[in-house]
């Protein structure tokens, strides 16, 4: 299984940009291809400078919520501060987090290997604690010789 640790966090929120991810759930490569015209998007038109202006530090955050029955994907930064292009404030409450650590390539590569890994092997196999729900990140937090590196942070409660 995969290295991962579980920590205590302070609730904290995220300002996010987001998008309703239309593809089917099972649907990866649907789901992917959007994750990355989003992300592509953002990073163009200069929403995520903007979000980027107000952080409280260098953390991106790539945020994943069911909100109404729908998939929602964000770019997000932890900030107190909100602007008009802001589209959610993401609160992710006190309490245990499952903390997957890795590097990618890309921003891209980052956050699909840290999904990989978290859902599909750690969560899978986990038989003290489970995710039951609630906002999900990927956090890239730098760049370290040319590879981006960060980590999974995904709230879960003891079995």
């Amino acid at each position: 299984m995969a290295n991962y640790t579980l920590e205590e966090k302070d609730a904290f929120t995220v300002l996010g940009i987001g998008t309703e991810l239309e593809s089917e759930y099972t649907d990866y490569s649907g789901i992917n291809k959007e994750k990355e015209d989003f992300w592509s998007a953002v990073r163009q038109d200069g929403r995520l400078a903007t979000l980027q202006a107000i952080a409280a530090n260098d953390y991106i955050f790539t945020v994943n919520e069911a909100v109404n029955n729908k998939m929602m994907h964000y770019a997000g930064v932890l900030t107190e501060a909100t602007i008009p292009e802001a589209t959610r404030v993401i609160h992710f409450p006190k309490g245990s987090y499952l903390v997957v650590q890795g590097e990618g390539k890309t921003s891209q590569e980052l956050s699909n290997t840290l999904t990989g890994i978290a859902f599909g092997q750690v969560l899978t196999g986990a038989t003290d604690f489970a995710y039951v729900g609630g906002p999900n990140a990927a956090v890239e937090m730098g760049q370290r010789d040319g590879v981006f590196f960060g980590e999974m942070w995904i709230p879960v409660v003891k079995k």
